[in-house]
C-alpha cells in the first residue's frame, strides 16, 4: 500500500519534484524549489489520512533546509517535504497559510535560524525574548555573534 501511495504522490507531483530518496519502508523525502512547496503541501493535505505532523529545520553548508513533515497514519508512512532557503535571504513560503498546525513551529525556526517565511500570519518572537538582537539566530553554524546577547540570558 506504501508503494501505491508514493507511487500516486510521484505520478501527480512529477514536475514539482527535484529528488524523490526513499530512507525507508517508512521514510520518504520529496525535494522541492521554494516556489512548489506550497502546491505539493497543499496536494498532500487533501489526501486521505494525512495530516501535518511538525518540521524541523537546520543551518547546511548549502543553506538552511526546512523539512515539512506529513504522516501518512493509515499507511505507516512519513513523508517530508524538504526546501531549501538561501543563505543570505532566508525567505520561504510561509505553510501556515494552508494548515494552521504549521504557524508555531515556523516561528520558531524564524527565532532560532532567522528564516522568514512569507505571509506568515504572526511572524512574533516565540522562544527569544522580545529584547534579544534582531540578527542574532543562536542555531546559525559559526556562531559569529558571540558576546552580542543580552546579559541577563
Amino acid at each position: 500500500m506504501q508503494e501505491s501511495v508514493l507511487d500516486k504522490l510521484i505520478e501527480d507531483l512529477g514536475p514539482r519534484l527535484k529528488k524523490v530518496f526513499k530512507k525507508s519502508k517508512r521514510r520518504v523525502y520529496l525535494d522541492v524549489e521554494p516556489d512548489g512547496l506550497l502546491d505539493v503541501a497543499r496536494y498532500i493535505l487533501k489526501m486521505d489520512g494525512v495530516r501535518y505532523a511538525i518540521a524541523t529545520g537546520i543551518d547546511t553548508p548549502a543553506g538552511f533546509e526546512v523539512l515539512h513533515h506529513f504522516d501518512f497514519d493509515k499507511h505507516n508512512m512519513i513523508v517530508s517535504v524538504r526546501v531549501l532557503a538561501d543563505r543570505d535571504n532566508p525567505i520561504l513560503p510561509s505553510v501556515a497559510t494552508i494548515t494552521k498546525a504549521a504557524e508555531w513551529i515556523e516561528r520558531e525556526m524564524h527565532d532560532m535560524l532567522g528564516i522568514n517565511f512569507e505571509d506568515h500570519p504572526d511572524m512574533r518572537r516565540l522562544l527569544l525574548p522580545e529584547d534579544w538582537p534582531d540578527d542574532v539566530f543562536p542555531l546559525r553554524c559559526g556562531r559569529p555573534w558571540e558576546g552580542k546577547v543580552p546579559k541577563k540570558i
